[in-house]
């Protein structure tokens, strides 16, 4: 249980990454399969070359901000459409990871990782650990919320409210939109350096699917919590990484295979989206006088 606090509290930073591209820029990026993956990768490979954990870390976040910006250039300079950029640079970088780590598999169980303290004092597998993890990944939440704040942060809002308008107004869309999905991947990276030094390896199939879990943490999260405002919006993904990793480990403490894991993640996506379309149509069968109202008055 409180694995699964941790571990969901770190995809929490992942989250924060994928509502910057799905809610922010209404931008469907499929290049955090990859970014993930590079961003462990390149964590553990430095690691393991006595770099420290810290600056690893910290390099995680710029491979995956790297990754961001060559699929931004493909979809803005390039004319690709954003869905098919996103899968060209995911594929480039499955070669790109195998060069980073030399191998599909990278062990840290004996390396030190930005853990190692937390796990040497104690604070770690118990109420400590969630605790000081989520104050870290809520003071990284609310440097997103003081960024979309910004006159830079409001018009990458507007970029993906309404591109034209905001072109309109003197805004280069495609600098916002590069922006954007380079910063959403670093910190997908980021994430990926940090699970990948808490679960002690990093393995070139870490990524796959990771863009299921990102859309469930932001869907389920906001589906719980709201999205009204954009603070509440923010918080909200971290709430649903975690209340996602926890349907995981129930799921998995009720003997389901771990195989089937995807096949939940999909699920659980496709309830949280058809939802609210429930919850309309039996607001409308709750109430018809309404409809009753609206045909008398049209009669």
């Amino acid at each position: 249980m409180i694995g699964a606090l941790e571990l969901g509290i770190l995809y929490g930073v992942m989250a924060l990454g994928v509502y910057l591209t799905f809610r922010v820029l209404n931008f469907a990026d499929l290049t955090v399969d990859g970014s993930f993956t590079a961003g462990g990768g390149t964590a553990a490979m430095l690691i393991i070359n006595g770099i420290n954990p810290i600056v690893a870390t910290l390099a995680g976040f710029v491979i995956g901000f790297l990754a961001g910006v060559i699929t931004g250039l493909l979809h803005t300079k390039g004319g690709i459409d954003g869905l098919l950029a996103g899968i060209l640079t995911q594929i480039g970088f499955w070669s790109i990871n195998l060069r980073i780590m030399g191998s599909a598999n990278l062990p840290l169980l004996r390396e030190d990782t930005a853990f190692t303290a937390m796990r040497d004092t104690g604070l770690m597998g118990n109420w400590a650990g969630p605790a000081i993890l989520l104050a870290g990944v809520s003071a990284l939440a609310l440097i997103v919320y003081w960024f979309l704040s910004t006159d830079l942060g409001l018009s990458i809002r507007a970029t993906g409210d309404n591109g034209p308008m905001i072109t309109s107004f003197g805004v280069s869309t495609d600098n916002t939109k590069i922006l954007t999905l380079a910063l959403s991947n670093g910190l997908v990276g980021l994430a990926g350096a940090l699970v990948a030094q808490y679960q002690g390896f990093a393995d070139i199939s870490m990524g796959i699917g990771l863009i299921v879990v990102g859309l469930a943490s932001v869907i389920v999260g906001q589906a719980i919590v709201g999205q009204r405002r954009l603070l509440q919006a923010i918080f909200a993904v971290v709430v649903g990484a975690v209340v996602y990793r926890l349907i995981i480990f129930l799921a998995l403490q009720l003997g389901l295979n771990p195989n089937d894991m995807k096949l939940v993640s999909a699920v659980l996506v496709v309830i949280a989206l058809l939802l609210p379309k429930f919850q309309s149509l039996g607001q409308g069968i709750g109430n018809p006088g309404s409809r009753g109202k609206k045909e008398k008055v049209h009669a």
